[in-house]
């Protein structure tokens, strides 16, 4: 065959599938429910877990988040000692940072409470505070953390040091000081959350298929969604063991392979999403918990993050510890 008619037999075979994505047959387009593609940030000075001093106020008043976005503000404006010195209590400051560390140069402190007006993202337990780990999850903790203080290679330290999973990839999807970017994709068949921080793609499959065998784990689990109405529902499960709700073995806490994760998306309002989940896993949690946030829609492109670059950090602290193993005890 010619290089024309090859041409002209690919063309015509393109041509062919014109009618079927008019008529809306195809199954890669045409989602169902339009309005979550594009770009979302979930920056905000909502702490995960209510304040001590706002311990009995689970919602703020409009003046209540107003003041509290305002000394947000002024907390991160402020020479990192100056905060730290005043002893400033609102969520967002940029404490002391020493040399070679992030600065409020690469921070995203965001100065808006979620729109919900929940003083923490956590909003049950009615105190909004995580559930104490059970006694063999906290145990495992223990034994990570010692791990870390000291870890022989790479594989010992953190998962996010290791450019694994972050907080923001979750399940479920926590804001950061930075990066806490996403970008929606949704098709008939699946919904797509591509993620800044480490540039994860989590696929949600739509198409009524089952999770996985309970042998296949992923770090950031296996899930499937349906619509109720105007919100995404999405059902997850199949973690694997990394042990930390950060992303880090090392965290103030986390779960195990029980996890079973809940979220709902929803449109709070034509530029702002509503997030909802549900964490259940009772072997590592004593109670299951909930939270809720909201994102902003953003004009913004998400960029690629090359977590492993120029990541000198990794390499160096772990010469810090070959190091001081040396040095006279």
């Amino acid at each position: 065959m010619t290089r024309r008619a090859a041409f002209l037999s690919r063309l015509l075979a393109a041509l062919s599938l014109v009618p079927a994505l008019v008529s809306g047959q195809s199954t890669s387009r045409a989602p169902a429910h339009p309005g979550f593609d594009g770009f979302w940030n979930s920056a905000t000075v909502t702490p995960l877990e209510r304040p001590r001093q706002l311990k009995d106020k689970p919602i703020f008043t409009p003046e209540e988040a107003a003041a509290w976005e305002r000394q947000a503000a002024q907390n991160n404006e402020e020479p990192p000692q100056a905060a730290e010195n005043r002893g400033a209590g609102a969520p967002g400051v940029n404490k002391p940072t020493g040399t070679g560390t992030y600065n409020t140069f690469f921070r995203e402190f965001a100065t808006r409470t979620v729109k919900t007006l929940h003083t923490s993202i956590v909003t049950d337990p009615p105190d909004g505070r995580i559930p104490a780990l059970t006694p063999a999850a906290a145990e495992v903790k223990r034994r990570r953390v010692e791990g870390q203080r000291n870890p022989a290679g790479a594989e010992e330290t953190g998962l996010q040091d290791q450019c694994l999973t972050f907080a923001t990839a979750g399940p479920p999807m926590l804001p950061y000081s930075y990066n806490s970017n996403y970008e929606f994709m949704q098709t008939r068949d699946a919904f797509v959350v591509h993620v800044e921080m480490i540039h994860d793609a989590r696929i949600i499959h739509m198409d009524g298929r089952p999770h996985l065998p309970a042998t296949i784990r992923r770090w950031m689990g296996d899930s499937v969604g349906r619509w109720v109405g105007g919100t995404l529902v999405i059902d997850t499960t199949n973690f694997n063991d990394g042990g930390g709700f950060y992303g880090d073995a090392g965290g103030n806490f986390g779960w195990d392979r029980n996890l079973h994760l809940v979220e709902r998306l929803s449109l709070f309002d034509p530029d702002t999403l509503l997030y909802q989940f549900d964490v259940d896993d009772e072997t590592a949690f004593t109670r299951p918990w909930k939270g809720e946030l909201t994102m902003v829609r953003s004009s913004g492109r998400i960029y690629e993050f090359a977590c492993h670059e120029g990541n000198y950090s990794l390499t160096n602290m772990l010469r810090g510890f070959r190091a001081a193993e040396r040095q006279p005890r």
